[in-house]
């Protein structure tokens, strides 16, 4: 049995794509039969007005149709889909639903744009052809090829058909469509043999439930065989296979090479597993990764342990042959935790011309536990890397990935743990297989001693002689004007007889006799002063043509060396077409400036600046192209840009253009061509004495932290190698709400990492970009502890805009921090760290007089901090010695939860939640549990149905006795599928020994016993989140069990006797 359907148009779907329109085409889906239509390019209402028929083998099965949006890069997006029962078409009059318009639902019920579009669509049995499964479908006059394909019995073959109208005239309805194949086969060979009786088709007619009444069962095949891929398969037929095979996988680059690409190279995935400089030409290692011939993916798969490895051939794409495809197919070997998988994995070109190539993988794996739930993406870039002195070849092979969760579920973490660890190890074997075949070349190689062989190999253009430089500079209209017109007046004044005063002339005095004479005058002084002006200029130039180029650096520490070597597209402001540029650098206040570049839009300068050394990285290195109006005028700006050593890796910055901002430079789309080298000359010595320098200023030992500390940092934020953590602080984040997190501190940068309920802040800015920094006093909404408020420069630090309070009319932003463990600690260093990088020598003074001003109250704090030491005398020594800079950094990962403790109680849910609510019912329990000065924030929506709060409080002397304070953020939602409440917090206690090292999580579940008719289950979880690691968690761990166990069981006792007391 056949069911027709045909795909006519769509109207008014959603746009998905930045244009406005989408790239819409239809996917049809029986069982296990897949087919498509063609892709209608940018439109909100496609035609496509073709025809499919499938073999129906089960009544009880859908017909899915789906209308997906095409991602030329990435997954296609879906638009909207609908659902038709084949049962309702069988039991419809005449086995049809008719042309009908359907409406497109949306992927699931919680989408915000529910109105997906509509699609018009024929749905029918075609009954009324008794020859249809006698016979292939299709035309009589069919080449023999493909005569030999549908006789073979063995697989069903659906095909596709193009319309001219939606008509059922038999002489147009089975017209194959050589665009539509098919997917998968769909029957066995018994299956097709019975299928061809008039018998077995009545009574498939009259079967409803699918089941044959032949003594042969139908067999299915294992469509296990069968890869699954991210999108949908579509098969060629052998005739295509072979012939597209057949192309030249060189000739399909150079074809790639011809067609317009986008000048850009995509931007990393989010986890990079691969990062190298190799010895070899990119379009090399493009063909030993990716060629058919190369035997790379073969050794690999034996090293692995992978079997059954077919690598299908490279062909162009269908959708228009702008990209090229090929499917792997491979059974990747078992490990401890997951069994041996098969495996298949789609590999697409974005971008391939001679320099870089681009390789987008989806890799599909079924087989795995929720493998229909996700893909694994992996992204290959293959891009040139810095020219070498010696001519040869360098690429950089960057390889990242991602996962893509095609459905939402609750195994997302877990999934993505394995994925990560899995593909970590594999990676390490494909780098260390291809480092045996291709030399690697270490990236501190090229910046150490290949730096002296690629500045030696500049050449600096030899200077002109000043008449050949006079010679162009002078040779313009003006200059030329001006000359004739002086020897055309000389020459007048030979050959004119004086005439006799008249007027108000008198001996040495002659004046203009006529208006004419009076214009001409103007003329001449006019012409004179510029000629004047071309001359003081070009010798002031001159002057300062030496410029900083070859002035050696001193001193050791950081040194930054930068090679200006040549610009491009510079904006002309004179009237000449042309401008005289120069450049000047600025880094750490100090300037260095090129020679001036006379008359040039395309100057080359080939000119090497050093910066004395640093004691410190440097931050920025700012530089600005100027055009030379003279030494009275002001230099006009023909463009500005910024290198950030922070955000960049400096073997990135060994060759690079930088495009210049600005009005002028935007419209020419100028750009620099710079070589940027920065190295440290007394290795780990520098970090010594800038954490030593450091002490002095704030008054305490800081320790250097190890190379696994500073790798996890460095990793966190996405830092460069060369930065090291000073000091990190435990506080909160004030916005609408305060955030608990972690304060880091480097030489550079201040970042701010948190990780709350799952939702992750992370953001950090440079300390130049700091304008001012105050402390607010304590005040009750933050909680009794000063707050340290940061001040940004205008437009500065908009990376890390979602973790600012405010922002003002100028475009300051002000961040407030609050809630520091250890205040003092904490703001001397936050202060010495500013002072040493963005104060000028007179604000530093004034700096100084401020804080004498506040001696007093320092005092007082550090006495505060000294008594709460002598408390905690009977601690072990090496315990009282741990300062908050002691312990390393751990990776913040989510707590595992154990539950605390578990009670039914004879208590309504809506009373047990009083606790909660800030009614004098939650003061009272919490005051008689050993908790003084209990206050509290109100209640905010978070999102919809989650509220939060902040609550503080003190440890009475019975519970700790170091008295130790204690601020929490509770969150509180009620539970869906049943009556019932759950709240979250997260407590972070103060004045506690260690306390810094960890924070506590804590899960409350109160839900209604359905067995009575007042009562409730009381559930208490708790979990540890340790942010510094020690050898005494073991007991500080049990410590807290006990002790809240304890807390949580007078607590609810004194719930119940409320209750009953209420009564």
């Amino acid at each position: 049995m056949k069911l027709l359907v045909r795909v006519i148009e769509a109207r008014n779907i959603p746009a998905k794509d930045q244009n406005g329109l989408s790239d819409p085409y239809v996917r049809l889906q029986l069982g296990k039969q897949k087919l498509r239509t063609k892709v209608v390019k940018k439109t909100l209402n496609p035609s496509w007005c073709e025809e499919f028929t499938f073999r129906v083998d089960d009544l009880k099965e859908k017909l899915v149709i789906s209308v997906l949006d095409e991602d030329k890069y990435f997954n296609d997006e879906l638009v909207g889909k609908i659902k038709v029962p084949i049962s309702q078409v069988f039991d419809a009059n005449e086995n049809s639903l008719g042309t009908a318009w359907y409406p497109l639902l949306p992927k699931n019920k919680k989408a915000k744009n529910k109105d997906c579009g509509e699609i018009l669509l024929t749905v029918c049995f075609s009954q009324n052809n008794p020859f249809l499964d006698l016979q292939p479908v299709g035309d009589r006059d069919h080449a023999p090829s493909q005569s030999k394909k549908y006789a073979d019995p063995t697989f069903s073959t659906p095909t596709t058909t193009t319309l001219g109208s939606p008509s059922r005239s038999s002489s147009n309805l089975f017209r194959s469509s050589s665009s539509m194949r098919l997917e998968e086969s769909t029957a066995s060979k018994e299956d097709k043999l019975h299928s061809q009786t008039f018998a077995g088709r009545i009574a498939q007619i009259f079967n409803k439930n699918g089941d044959t009444l032949s003594s042969n069962s139908v067999k299915d095949i294992d469509y296990s065989e069968l890869p699954e891929c991210a999108n949908p398969e579509i098969y060629e037929n052998k005739s295509e296979e072979h012939s597209s095979s057949a192309v030249n996988f060189e000739e399909l680059m150079k074809n790639m090479e011809m067609k317009e690409q986008a000048s850009e190279i995509p931007s990393n995935l989010p986890g990079v597993l691969v990062d190298q400089l190799f010895a070899i030409a990119p379009s090399e290692m493009n063909s030993f990764l990716f060629s058919p011939d190369s035997s790379f993916l073969k050794s690999l798969a034996d090293l692995q342990g992978t079997t059954e490895l077919q690598l299908g051939p490279w062909k162009l794409d269908n959708g228009g042959g702008e990209s090229v495809k090929r499917s792997l197919t491979y059974t990747k070997a078992a490990t401890k935790l997951v069994k041996a998988l098969k495996t298949t994995e789609e590999q697409t070109y974005i971008k391939a011309d001679r320099k870089a190539f681009v390789v987008f993988a989806s890799v599909s794996t079924p087989d795995a536990p929720y493998g229909n739930n996700f893909r694994t993406e992996v992204l290959y870039c293959i891009t040139p890397g810095p020219e070498l002195s010696s001519g040869e070849a360098l690429c950089r092979l960057v390889i990242s990935w991602r996962m893509n969760f095609l459905q939402s579920t609750m195994m997302k973490s877990m999934i993505e743990s394995g994925a990560r660890q899995g593909l970590k190890d594999s990676f390490e074997q494909y780098a260390t297989l291809l480092a045996q075949s291709v030399k690697p070349v270490d990236m501190k190689d090229i910046g150490g001693s290949d730096k002296e062989q690629v500045l030696a190999s500049l050449q600096v253009e030899p200077p002109q002689s000043d008449w050949k430089l006079a010679l162009q500079y002078f040779a313009n209209f003006t200059v030329i004007s001006t000359i004739f017109m002086g020897l055309y007046v000389l020459v007048h004044l030979c050959l004119a007889m004086p005439f006799t005063m008249q007027g108000l002339e008198f001996d040495g005095l002659d004046l203009p006799d006529s208006i004419g004479e009076i214009i001409v005058c103007g003329i001449l002084v006019l012409q004179g002063q510029r000629m004047l002006e071309l001359i003081s200029r070009f010798m002031h130039a001159r002057v300062q043509r030496g410029s900083d180029h070859g002035v050696k650096a001193q001193g050791d520490g950081w040194l930054l060396t930068v090679a200006l070597i040549e610009g491009s597209n510079l904006a002309a402001v004179d009237s000449s077409g042309f401008s005289d540029p120069y450049v000047v650098f600025t880094c750490n206040g100090k300037t260095r400036t090129s020679s001036i570049k006379f008359q040039k839009s395309n100057p080359m300068w080939n000119e090497i600046f050093e910066f004395d050394a640093m004691d410190e990285p440097p931050s920025m290195l700012d530089l600005e192209v100027f055009d030379f109006d003279g030494p009275f005028d002001e230099a006009t700006s023909l463009g500005h840009a910024e290198v950030n050593f922070v955000k960049t890796n400096v073997s990135d910055l060994a060759d690079v253009w930088v495009p210049l901002q600005g009005k002028l430079a935007q419209a020419c789309q100028s750009k620099l061509h710079l070589r940027v080298f920065l190295n440290n000359t007394r290795g780990t010595n520098v970090v010594k004495e800038y954490l030593s320098k450091m002490e002095k200023e704030v008054g305490k030992k800081i320790r250097l932290r190890s190379p696994q500390t500073n790798s996890a940092f460095q990793k966190l934020f996405r830092l460069p190698p060369e930065e090291f953590l000073i000091n990190d602080f435990t506080c909160h984040l004030k916005r609408k709400m305060p955030l608990q997190g972690r304060l880091f501190l480097s030489a550079r940068i201040i970042g701010f990492h948190a990780d709350l309920f799952g939702h992750k802040t992370k953001f950090f800015f440079l300390w130049e970009d700091i304008e001012d920094i105050q402390v607010v006093p304590p005040t009750l909404s933050s909680m009794g502890s000063p707050i340290v408020v940061m001040t940004l420069r205008p437009g500065r630090g908009l990376d890390a805009k979602h973790g600012a309070k405010t922002q003002d009319a100028e475009g300051r932003l002000k961040f407030h921090f609050q809630s520091f463990v250890s205040f003092n600690v904490a703001h001397r260093t936050i202060m010495a760290l500013w002072k040493a990088r963005a104060l000028t020598p007179e604000q530093k003074v004034q700096i100084v007089e401020e804080e004498s001003e506040a001696k007093s109250l320092q005092i007082a704090e550090e006495e505060t901090v000294a008594k709460s030491l002598q408390i905690g005398e009977d601690e072990p020594p090496d315990t009282k010695n741990q300062t908050e800079e002691s312990g390393s950094l751990l990776c913040l990962e989510d707590v595992s939860m154990s539950i605390a403790y578990s009670s039914l109680l004879s208590v309504p849910t809506s009373f047990v939640m009083e606790l909660f609510s800030g009614s004098d019912l939650d003061r009272r329990v919490m005051e008689k549990a050993g908790c003084l000065n209990y206050s509290h924030s109100p209640w905010e929506f978070e999102k919809e149905e989650v509220c939060q709060r902040q609550t503080y409080y003190k440890f009475d002397k019975c519970i700790s006795r170091y008295r130790g304070e204690v601020t929490s953020t509770q969150q509180k939602s009620p539970i869906l599928d049943r009556n019932g409440w759950l709240v979250e917090e997260v407590m972070t206690l103060h004045g506690v020994p260690l306390g810094d090292y960890f924070s506590l999580h804590l899960r409350y579940q109160i839900e209604d016993l359905p067995s009575r008719s007042m009562g409730c289950n009381v559930q208490v979880s708790i979990g540890i989140a340790w942010l510094k690691s020690t050898k005494h968690r073991k007991r500080i761990t049990k410590n807290i069990l006990s002790n809240l166990q304890e807390r949580l069981t007078i607590m609810f006792s004194i719930v119940e006797k409320e209750f009953v007391s209420s009564k």
